[in-house]
């Protein structure tokens, strides 16, 4: 008879906060955790951040460089706040889709977005980073915005943003990263993991998905760590941006 701990051991291992799990279980469990937030997903992004992330994102926007009729594919696009903006500037002949992995934020976002009028050029499909399903050299630009910490093998992930891209295309993530700080990351940490998992409890009764929230952004790459992902993935002139004080960089790359 085989012993299934045998059986479960010769399964790779990944972690899931500063737990290890399977990684058939992973993609499952950040699903649960964005089922359960994402209703309260926007109100939750404004009280961590203080509105801040409004500012990243538009960073973001301007760095990416859309232009009219471009084509952009928004990763993880989540409630659709880059997508919103994306589809003014690239305008009725550019071409926005919206792709998350999660049916439940992909929901909130596409109906936000139809609430907001803004349809004409975007659309949305349930799509895993790790696997794009559109075809090679087609996007002029790619964004991830707070999702690369949530894909289980992230150097897939880099390699399919790749493929899909135009040569001379840029990819820009975007993402919770390393503090520069020293005193700075013993407040963000308290900050992380005592008050960030209580406003959860108050605001979407769930603690636990902001604790794993938190602990996902610490086992993140660091910030040269991401910069030589992007690069060995073929990435060119690859540079970052720390913000606030290095929570945030935003990553941008060039496919040659």
């Amino acid at each position: 008879m085989t012993d299934p701990r045998k059986e479960h051991d010769a399964e790779p291992i990944t972690h899931f906060g500063y737990k290890n799990v399977a990684e058939s279980e992973k993609a499952h469990k950040v699903a649960e955790v964005f089922h359960s937030v994402a209703a309260k997903y926007d109100l939750m992004n404004d009280l961590m951040s203080g509105g801040i992330h409004r500012l990243w994102k538009r960073f973001t926007i301007e760095l990416s460089g859309v232009r009219h009729g471009n084509r952009v594919l928004d990763i993880a696009g989540g409630t659709g706040d880059l997508a919103r903006q994306f589809s003014r500037i690239a305008g009725p002949t550019g071409e926005v889709v919206l792709a998350d992995i999660n049916a439940s934020m992909l929901k909130v976002g596409r109906d936000k977005l139809l609430d907001k009028g803004v349809a004409g050029n975007i659309s949305f499909v349930q799509a895993d980073a790790e696997k794009l399903p559109f075809p090679d050299n087609h996007f002029d630009v790619v964004t991830i915005a707070f999702g690369l910490r949530n894909v289980t093998h992230k150097e897939d992930a880099i390699a399919s943003m790749l493929r899909v891209l135009k040569p001379g295309g840029r990819l820009l993530v975007l993402e919770f990263s390393k503090p520069t700080n020293q005193l700075f990351s013993k407040a963000y940490d308290a900050y992380s993991f005592s008050l960030l998992p209580m406003m959860g409890k108050l605001i979407t009764n769930d603690a636990d998905s902001y604790r794993y929230l938190a602990e996902s952004i610490r086992m993140h790459p660091d910030q040269e760590t991401l910069k030589g992902m992007m690069a060995d993935a073929g990435f060119e002139r690859v540079t970052y941006h720390n913000m606030t004080g290095g929570i945030v960089a935003l990553h941008r790359g060039i496919k040659p």
